[in-house]
């Protein structure tokens, strides 16, 4: 699970944005929990996912996310594709303004490896950086 923190201009507010896997158990430090991918997970009840958010337009296109297949010798290229379709949606830019009020945010993907998926691009493209 990654956590990191965003800045909210002018002001001392911090968000606190967590990155983890659907699959794992919810916990109450979760705070607002947000899926971000196009097709629910397999598996998963609605009860047990406990979302507060369903947000499908920061996800890949499902052009792209067939295109990628979570090949790590695609990653570059995939998150290059990714940060245009983000950029010309202005997805990341509407989910950063939604969630700014909320003092944790964890961003949910059913990828195995959150680390080398749209997540950790997402998070990227939001501007967040590390917590220090």
């Amino acid at each position: 699970m990654a956590s990191l923190r965003s800045p909210i201009e002018g002001g001392v507010t911090v968000t606190e944005f967590r990155l983890k896997r659907i699959y794992a158990e919810a916990e109450p430090g979760d705070g607002y929990r947000v899926l971000v991918d196009r097709l629910w997970p397999r598996g998963v009840s609605k009860q047990k996912a406990q979302l507060d958010e369903w947000c499908k337009d920061a996800a890949p296109s499902p052009e792209l996310r067939t295109w990628f297949g979570h090949q790590h010798e695609r990653f570059a290229e995939f998150a290059e594709r990714y940060r245009a379709e983000l950029d010309a949606s202005g997805a990341a830019d509407e989910l950063k303004r939604r969630l700014a009020d909320q003092p944790v945010v964890t961003l949910l993907i059913a990828a195995r490896e959150p680390a080398n998926d749209h997540g950790a691009v997402l998070l990227d493209v939001l501007g967040l950086r590390p917590n220090s």
